[in-house]
């Protein structure tokens, strides 16, 4: 009577266990499939371009592409800063440089740049200043974690006369008429402009 009677509960607690126990290897297959810009480096420097055929090496720039692709803003933003593709960048054709940025360019992207130039010259300025302000937070960050000293200037290639045109205008031109390897350069910035400008702040108020 008794084993009769606890029956459902055994029963029903074995049901407990087994959910849990199917939601923590649920999460763990999760955590290790989910794309993190260590993952991106830890693939581009498994594979030298330089020994595979062309036929290989396309469909290796192929999956790079996927990989970045597959990032979450946050491990995206950490790859470039980080520069993992770089490797790779350097040894690619200026053919395959164009094909890799726009595998990789966000969707919307060049829409952005247009909306950007219409802006008034005051908002564009403070549009890329939040961007570099939050490129410089983000690459410190990163920095912090790995016991490195801060850094003042989030990204010493872009001089002066650069930033001068990035926040006056011009910047849709600049990005049309600029070599594949430029393109990489400022890759990191346009995409955190872009999502500078999905968030508003651009046109709110002081």
């Amino acid at each position: 009577m008794v084993s009769h009677r606890w029956r459902p509960v055994f029963i029903s607690g074995f049901a407990v266990i087994a959910i849990w126990v199917i939601a923590l290897i649920g999460f763990n297959l999760a955590r290790n499939s989910k794309m993190t810009a260590e993952k991106v480096r830890a693939y581009v420097e498994s594979v030298d371009l330089r020994d595979l055929s062309p036929s290989d090496r396309a469909q290796a720039l192929r999956k790079l592409a996927d990989k970045l692709n597959a990032l979450s803003p946050e491990e995206r933003r950490r790859a470039q800063l980080e520069r993992v593709s770089f490797g790779w960048f350097d040894q690619m054709t200026e053919a395959e440089k164009g094909q890799f940025l726009e595998a990789t360019m966000p969707a919307g992207l060049k829409q952005m740049l247009t909306a950007f130039e219409q802006l008034p010259e005051d908002k564009r300025r403070r549009a890329i200043d939040d961007t570099v302000r939050r490129l410089k937070d983000s690459r410190n960050q990163i920095r912090s974690q790995e016991g490195l000293p801060p850094v003042t200037n989030a990204f010493p290639q872009i001089n002066a006369d650069l930033a001068a045109k990035l926040r006056t205008g011009g910047l849709a031109t600049l990005y049309s008429q600029s070599p594949a390897q430029v393109k990489a350069e400022l890759a990191p910035m346009l995409e955190e402009l872009q999502r500078v400008m999905e968030s508003g702040r651009p046109f709110r108020g002081r």
